[in-house]
C-alpha cells in the first residue's frame, strides 16, 4: 500500500524523490506529496491523483532544498483528497509527516487533542498521529526524537512514518512497527522507501529497519535506537538486485515484461536447489527444521490472494506425495479465530512482499502458540523473512505490476521442491514417480517459454472475442482447481470483468444456472485423472450454449473438438501441470485488459502490498 520515500544529503532532494514515488506507483495509490526544508521552513506540495499531477502542482515552487520526505497514499481513513493526501503538517505548522500504516486507537488520541483546541484539516489517522506527537514535544518540553518514542508507546497499530522538524533542517526521523522500512546508504547521503525500488539508482548498501526501531537520519550519520532509548547497530546488507529489473525493457507494460520473464523467473527458483541429473534437491531452509516436518501433525498454509491460491494447490500435491495433513487458511481469517495451534504443527507462511499484514500477524500469533513458522517470500530481507525459524526465497526479483504472475509460479516452483524433498525423505514417495516429477520440472522453464512462443499470437485473438463479455466462468478439476480460481481472479483484477472460479464438478450445484451463449467458460482442461470428467462438464455447457474456452495439453483432440477456443501447453505429469495451465490465462486476462483500455498495472481500488488491515 502507501509508498514512501525519503532523502537527506548534499544534492537537490526534490527530484529524488519524484523519481523514488515513481517507482513505487505499483504499490497503489491515490494522492502523492511531497515535504522539503527549504531553510526558510517546511513546505509541503501534495495533490489528489497521480505522480504526473503532483509534478504539474510543483512547478515554479521553491523547490531548493537538500532533504525531504515523499508519499503516495492508498486511502483508508478519509476519501482520496488534496487534504488528505500526505504529508500532513501539525497545528503549529513546525513538523511535517507521512504516514504508512493505520493507527487504530486514532479516534481516542483525536478526542483528547480536540479537547486541547487542537483542529484537524484531513480525515486521516496519520494527521491524528502527527499532532499527538507535537503536543508531547511541547509539552514535555523535549526533542521530536523523544517525542516519538513516547508517542508510539501509545499507539496501538501499523505505521512506518517519516518527520521533518522546522528546527532540524538536517534530520529526518523515521520510526516502524508492522509496516516496511528500508534506509540505503550512499556516498553522504541517505536513502528511505518502502522497499529498495526508489534506491536502486543510487546505492546497493540497505538496512531493513525493524519493527520498534527508530533512525535519526542525516546526511553523513545513521542512528538506531530501539524504544527503550538504546543504541543498536546498523546491519547493512548488499542488494542483488538490478535497476533494470524495475524498467519496463521495451515491453508496453510490467506484467508483460513479468509474464515474459517467467522461463527466467521459474528457472531462478529452481537454480542451486534442483540438480536434474543427480536427481537430487537441496533446501538448507527444509532442512533446518527437517525433523519438526517429518514429525508435523499438519501443515498450516496461510496466505493472502494469489499466495493463498498457491497454497491451495501445494496443499494437493503435499497431501499426494508427502501424506502429511495440510490445511490451506486465508491469513486474514485466520488471525481472527481462535486456531487450535500446537508445537507439532509447521506453518508455511506464503508472501510476494513478505509483508503482508494478516500473514504477518498470523504466524506471529502461531509463533507464540508453539508452531514452526516456514516463510516463502520474494523479498530479501522482509518481515515475514526475519520473523520465520526457517525458509525459502523465491528469485522472482522485483514484481512491479499490482497482478501478480511472475510471482505466483516462482511460488508453485519452490513448493514442488518443498514437497517432493519432504516426500524423498519421508520415503512416501516411488523412486519412479520421483524421477518423473523431477524430469518434468526441470524442463517447465523451457516448456513455459514454448507457451509464450507459440500461444501469445492466440491468445491475443481469443481475447478479441470475449473483451466485451460480462462475466466469465472458469472451472477445473483436482490440480487445476486452484489454476481456475487463480485464472478469474485475474480477469477481475486487470479486466474488471465479473469472473468465478470453481471446481468442474460443482457446476451443477449452482453455475450452471448462469450459462447461456453469451457466457464464456473457461475450463483447465490438460490431460489428467479427472479428464474424462471435464470432457463431460464441457459436453453440459456446450448443450446449454455456453462458449467454451479451454486450456490443453498437447495433441488432446477430444477437448479441442468440443471448444470454441483453445490454449495449447505441453503434456507434462498432472502434478507438474498447474504451472504451465496458469500461464495461458495470465495473458487471457492482460489482453482483455489491454483491449478494455485499463492500466493494467495499477487497476483501481488495489495495492501491491497490502501492509494495512
Amino acid at each position: 500500500m502507501c509508498g514512501i520515500v525519503g532523502y537527506v544529503g548534499s544534492n537537490l532532494a526534490y527530484p529524488i524523490l519524484i523519481d523514488g514515488l515513481k517507482k513505487l506507483e505499483y504499490r497503489g495509490y491515490d494522492s502523492a506529496g511531497i515535504a522539503l526544508h527549504t531553510g526558510d521552513g517546511l513546505a509541503i506540495y501534495k495533490k489528489e491523483g497521480k505522480v504526473a499531477a503532483l509534478e504539474s502542482f510543483a512547478e515554479g515552487q521553491n523547490l531548493l532544498s537538500t532533504i525531504g520526505i515523499g508519499h503516495t497514499r492508498w486511502a483508508t481513513h478519509g476519501e482520496p483528497s488534496d487534504r488528505n493526501a500526505h504529508p500532513h503538517y501539525s497545528n503549529s505548522g513546525n513538523i511535517a509527516m507521512i504516514h504508512n500504516g493505520i493507527i487504530e486507537n486514532y479516534a481516542q488520541l483525536k478526542s483528547e487533542l480536540q479537547q486541547k483546541g487542537y483542529t484537524f484539516k484531513s480525515d486521516t489517522d496519520s494527521e491524528v498521529l502527527l499532532n499527538f506527537i507535537e503536543d508531547i514535544k511541547v509539552n514535555n518540553d523535549c526533542s521530536l526524537e523523544e517525542a516519538v518514542r513516547i508517542a508510539l508507546k501509545r499507539v496501538v497499530g501499523a505505521y512506518v512514518i517519516l518527520l521533518l522538524d522546522k528546527d532540524l533542517p538536517d534530520t529526518i526521523i523515521a520510526a516502524r512497527k508492522g509496516s516496511p522500512l528500508v534506509i540505503g546508504i550512499g556516498e553522504n547521503a541517505h536513502y528511505l522507501g518502502s522497499d529498495a525500488s526508489p534506491m536502486l539508482a543510487y546505492t546497493k548498501e540497505v538496512v531493513y529497519i525493524n519493527d520498534y526501531e527508530l533512525a535519526i537520519v542525516k546526511a553523513d550519520e545513521l542512528i538506531l535506537k530501539n524504544i527503550g532509548n538504546e543504541r543498536i547497530t546498523p546491519f547493512v546488507q548488499k542488494l542483488d538486485l538490478e535497476l533494470a529489473a524495475i524498467e519496463k525493457n521495451g515491453f508496453d507494460h510490467f506484467m508483460l515484461k513479468e509474464i515474459f520473464e517467467q522461463p527466467q523467473t521459474i528457472f531462478d527458483s529452481l537454480r542451486g536447489r534442483l540438480d536434474g541429473g543427480q536427481q537430487t534437491i537441496t533446501l538448507s531452509g527444509v532442512d533446518k527444521i527437517a525433523d519438526k516436518l517429518m514429525a508435523a501433525n499438519r501443515i498450516i498454509i496461510v496466505a493472502c490472494g494469489t499466495s493463498w491460491h498457491a497454497g491451495l494447490l501445494a496443499e494437493y500435491v503435499i497431501e499426494e506425495l508427502c501424506r502429511i495433513n495440510v490445511e490451506v487458511e486465508y491469513a486474514s481469517e485466520f488471525r481472527y479465530r481462535n486456531p487450535i495451534i500446537t508445537d507439532k504443527d509447521v506453518i508455511i507462511a506464503i508472501s510476494q512482499s513478505g509483508e503482508t499484514a494478516d500473514t504477518l500477524v498470523a504466524i506471529e500469533t502461531a509463533k507464540k502458540q508453539g508452531a514452526t513458522i516456514f516463510g516463502l517470500v520474494n523479498v530479501v530481507g522482509s518481515s515475514i523473512a526475519r520473523l520465520s525459524d526457517a525458509g525459502a526465497y523465491t528469485h522472482a526479483g522485483p514484481e512491479i505490476g499490482v497482478a501478480s504472475t511472475k510471482a505466483f509460479t516462482a511460488q508453485l516452483a519452490v513448493l514442488y521442491l518443498i514437497a517432493l524433498k519432504v516426500a524423498k525423505v519421508k520415503n512416501t514417495i516411488t523412486d519412479d514417480l520421483y524421477s518423473v516429477l523431477v524430469t518434468d520440472l526441470v524442463k517447465v522453464p523451457e516448456h513455459v517459454q514454448q507457451i509464450l512462443e507459440t500461444q501469445d499470437q492466440n491468445i491475443r485473438e481469443i481475447a478479441a472475442k470475449y473483451t466485451d463479455a460480462r462475466d466469465f466462468l472458469y472451472l477445473g478439476r483436482g490440480y487445476n482447481f486452484p489454476i481456475a480460481l487463480e485464472g478469474a481472479l485475474k480477469l477481475k483484477e486487470i479486466s474488471y470483468i465479473h469472473a468465478e472460479g470453481y471446481p468442474a464438478a460443482e457446476m451443477k450445484h449452482g453455475p450452471i444456472a448462469l450459462v447461456d451463449e453469451h457466457l464464456p467458460v473457461v475450463f483447465v482442461a490438460t490431460k489428467d485423472s479427472y479428464h474424462e470428467k471435464i470432457v463431460s462438464n464441457i459436453q453440459e455447457i456446450k448443450a446449454r450454449k455456453g462458449k467454451v474456452v479451454a486450456v490443453v495439453s498437447e495433441g488432446d483432440n477430444t477437448v479441442t473438438s468440443l471448444t470454441d477456443d483453445v490454449m495449447v501447453v505441453p503434456l507434462v505429469h498432472e502434478i507438474i501441470a498447474p504451472i504451465l495451465s496458469v500461464v495461458p490465462l495470465q495473458l487471457l486476462s492482460y489482453y482483455i485488459g489491454v483491449n478494455r483500455g485499463l492500466d493494467v498495472d495499477k487497476p483501481r481500488n488495489l495495492a501491491k502490498s497490502v501492509t494495512v488491515e
